[in-house]
């Protein structure tokens, strides 16, 4: 199984990111229903690990938060360009939840992440040299903004490598509690 744990998007957020398609040299968009915000990538693991996981990370316990993406960003530079991503605030609540997932990982056998976390949503995958569409398109998309949303949980899911691009099936969700704060308090 190849697995990773992320929070999913409310379909409003899917739809905000799915408007941005636009026709870029190289491009692969993602498909909509892929959108996620990737907490860990885990990698290949057999059945026992993947038990060991699911019982690691249901006992894991934290409030849920809000979250606002704002801007996008890219992954390599000129022609070394991989990615096109949304970038995703950077909150104190969702960097927590990242360690205690990271933690649980590791007490189930997984090795430590070597990278480190940078929240995003990847909107499309490039295989060679992008051109300067690629930033005009994130100039004329600077002040991109979608959310905020309320994170009321987080996603275990099972990813399948196919021509058209990755298929990902939920495995287990994970619930948060309901935060004590509101928005912007």
């Amino acid at each position: 199984m190849r697995l990773f744990v992320a929070l999913g998007l409310p379909d409003e957020v899917r739809e905000r990111l799915a408007d941005l398609e636009d026709r870029l040299p190289g491009a692969r968009w993602v498909a909509p229903e892929n959108f996620h915000i990737t907490l860990r990538f885990i990698g290949e693991v057999d059945g026992g690990l993947a038990e060991d996981i699911d019982a690691e990370l249901t006992a894991l316990s934290g409030e849920g938060f809000w979250v606002t993406l704002a801007g996008l960003g890219c992954f390599g530079e000129g022609p070394k360009t991989r990615a096109l991503y949304a970038r995703v605030e950077p909150s104190e609540p969702l960097s927590r939840l990242q360690q205690k997932v990271e933690n649980a990982l590791q007490r189930a056998g997984c090795p430590p992440e070597g990278r480190k976390f940078k929240p995003h949503v990847t909107l499309a995958r490039f295989k060679g040299p992008t051109g300067p569409e690629l930033e005009r398109f994130i100039v004329r998309h600077a002040l991109f903004r979608a959310g905020p949303f309320l994170a009321t949980d987080f996603t275990l899911y099972q990813s399948f490598l196919a021509g058209e691009g990755a298929i990902y099936r939920e495995e287990a969700a994970y619930p948060l509690d309901r935060p004590r704060l509101a928005v912007g308090a």
